[in-house]
């Protein structure tokens, strides 16, 4: 029996992080994440951070969902999304040359309140759907390991991880984010040694594994990664308030190996989903049935607490976002730690009651916010790197397209959408969709940029 081991080891990480949280905060190292003294957090404190946000447990169970499924196509799809540190660090840049302190800062200077408020809905969005779906995770893992402690465990996690992120907000999550990310490598690293160890893994099988469904829908979807890849780190504003927190040069330097420990980790767990189904293990619970029938019971547990450890890391993260977001950004809650702890109690509850709503479709969650944030995808490139004015209205019709394609996707099966979108495997019409929602978004942009510029 492993949740006596599973309980202790969580207790115990939970414990280090309360430790590690600050005594003192000000109001400026609630929001913003700066120390006691005022100073910026430094390089492998941003780094680990960035890692162990990003690779929180909805991701990790998605590339070994999509590796059993698709094989090693899907976890390289997967892995794909891992590219927006790149992509993110590029953006990031270019916004602070051009004088910009965050995303909002830029949207307001070339659209006004449209452009803010519009973003900030989408970013609202994705911060809830973090919270949703790493409470899911935590509720599916202790539903296979106690049957009917589903609701007590998403409770429970939830106000863990609510009690210190309250304390210390976004300084408090820095300084948990890097001790709970090298107990992720410790447990993950141990997990992935041993796993490969074993007599039946084949390298050349697992690198060449069809998956259950074979390859064909795991290569769509690292087309779709490849068209979300740009918009995606800017609709999540916990890598965005990450990337204005420190000097230029650190902050790069910070993707960049935030980007090839992420890539490698996602990469390494998406393996134990090829695995899976090349032993012949039938898909039971999102993974964690089939793991439990197939894999030696030490591996098992550090699999288990490896993905309890990514959740607790995400979730003060998410929450520590949230708070700049309702405070900083739309001014709803007043400047203070209390406004500040208000905000993340809100987004703590919304999300305990959505993962227990009932949904467990946990790629969905990135399909829709991804396909939501490729507005930006022309905004960005011809608003801020060819540095062409763009009227509010190509704003908003990139802003429209997205949103509906977002719509659309979610809602596939339904009268209208499906008579509009092209038969097939849902991921087919996701790549339809994206495909459509740049060309809308484009066209409207050059166009638009075209009449400011004859005007």
């Amino acid at each position: 029996m492993i949740t006596p081991y599973i309980l202790a080891g969580l207790a115990i990480v939970f414990g280090i992080s309360v430790a590690m949280a600050p005594r003192r905060i000000s109001i400026d190292g609630f929001f913003s994440g700066s120390g006691h003294a005022g100073q910026q957090p430094g390089l492998w404190t941003l780094v680990l951070s960035q890692v162990t946000t990003w690779i929180f447990a909805r991701s990790l169970l998605n590339s070994a969902i999509l590796g059993y499924f698709y094989g090693i196509a899907g976890v390289l799809a997967y892995t794909a999304y891992y590219g927006s540190f790149l992509t993110g660090a590029w953006i990031v840049g270019h916004l602070r040359q051009n004088g910009a302190s965050s995303v909002q800062d830029w949207l307001n200077a070339r659209f006004g309140r449209t452009g803010t408020v519009t973003y900030n809905i989408v970013i609202a969005l994705r911060l809830l759907s973090e919270v949703f779906a790493n409470l899911l995770v935590v509720g599916l893992i202790f539903e296979a390991l106690l049957p009917g402690s589903q609701t007590y465990a998403v409770i429970a996690m939830g106000a863990l991880a609510l009690i210190y992120s309250a304390w210390g907000g976004l300084s408090a999550a820095l300084r948990t984010d890097v001790v709970q990310m090298m107990v992720f490598l410790i447990v993950f690293a141990l997990a992935l040694i041993a796993f490969v160890i074993q007599p039946d893994f084949d390298v050349a099988s697992v690198m060449t594994a069809e998956g259950a469904s074979g390859q064909h829908l795991g290569w769509i979807l690292l087309i779709v990664a490849a068209l979300q890849v740009f918009s995606y780190p800017i609709h999540d504003p916990v890598m965005m308030d990450r990337g204005f927190i420190a000097d230029p040069s650190t902050t790069r330097k910070s993707f960049l190996h935030a980007f090839w420990i992420s890539a490698l980790c996602i990469f390494a767990f998406g393996l134990f989903g090829v695995q899976a189904h090349l032993a012949g293990a039938e898909y039971d619970n999102n993974l964690l049935g089939t793991w439990a029938q197939i894999l030696p019971t030490p591996i098992f547990a550090l699999l288990l607490m490896s993905l309890l450890v990514s959740a607790l890391s995400t979730l003060d993260s998410a929450l520590a976002s949230a708070s700049r977001l309702m405070v900083e950004e739309l001014s709803l809650l007043p400047r203070s730690l209390l406004g500040g702890r208000i905000a993340m109690l809100g987004f703590a509850l919304l999300g305990m009651a959505l993962t227990l709503w009932g949904n467990s479709a946990l790629f969905d969650a990135v399909a829709v916010s991804g396909t939501a944030s490729m507005f930006l995808t022309p905004v960005l490139v011809i608003g801020l790197f060819a540095n062409r004015a763009l009227p509010v209205w190509s704003y908003l019709v990139a802003f429209a397209a997205a949103v509906l394609g977002a719509i659309a996707y979610f809602a596939r099966a339904s009268g209208m959408f499906a008579a509009l979108l092209p038969e097939g495997h849902k991921y087919e019409q996701l790549l339809v969709i994206c495909c459509a929602v740049l060309i809308i978004g484009f066209v409207a942009c050059l166009i638009g940029a075209r009449r400011v510029a004859m005007d």
